[in-house]
């Protein structure tokens, strides 16, 4: 078996985290992602759109900044509605579509998979600014990235059980 290198492994990370949020999203009725189930103060919609945006800062913006494909990805909008430290609300008029929000998930995903597939090891070792988890390197944010999902999905999960929709695990 051949030595897996780093970015490899964060690649496979974020692979996994993603399966797993689509495992827990799939089957969701459209009708419940603006729900917020008493005691939650989130819903899916906002997790979704949350992750979204996290990937495109961890996976895109802190590994080659900001570029001129990126309006095409995400509004600025849309990134501000969902970002770190922003309101869930249940009214679904201050949101994006359900739609757009599903689209932007997939295709942040999507870029953050082919420009991955691009990037160098030697070069995850540049170090980034605050905000930062753990390492403060362009490697550390893949880490992270996948730690992130992580950590919503168990939110979707147990929105999911609020919900009533039956657990996967």
């Amino acid at each position: 078996m051949s030595e897996r290198t780093y970015l490899e492994i964060a690649i496979q990370q974020i692979i996994y985290a993603r399966q797993y949020t689509q495992s827990l999203l799939a089957g969701i009725e459209d009708s419940l992602w603006f729900q917020m189930p008493a005691g939650s103060p989130t819903h899916l919609a906002w997790q979704v759109g949350h992750l979204a945006m996290a990937q495109y800062g961890l996976c895109l913006f802190r590994q080659r900044g900001r570029q001129e494909v990126d309006t095409q990805l995400m509004s600025s909008q849309f990134r501000k509605r969902f970002s770190k430290g922003s309101t869930p609300e249940s009214d679904p008029d201050r949101y994006p579509t359900l739609s757009e929000i599903r689209d932007v998930f997939q295709v942040i995903y999507d870029q953050s998979m082919k420009e991955l597939g691009e990037y160098q090891d030697s070069d995850l070792e540049t170090p980034i600014d605050e905000p930062y988890a753990v390492i403060p390197t362009k490697l550390g944010a893949l880490y992270f990235c996948a730690s992130h999902e992580m950590l919503h999905a168990g939110q979707i999960g147990l929105i999911r059980r609020l919900l009533g929709v039956e657990p996967l695990r």
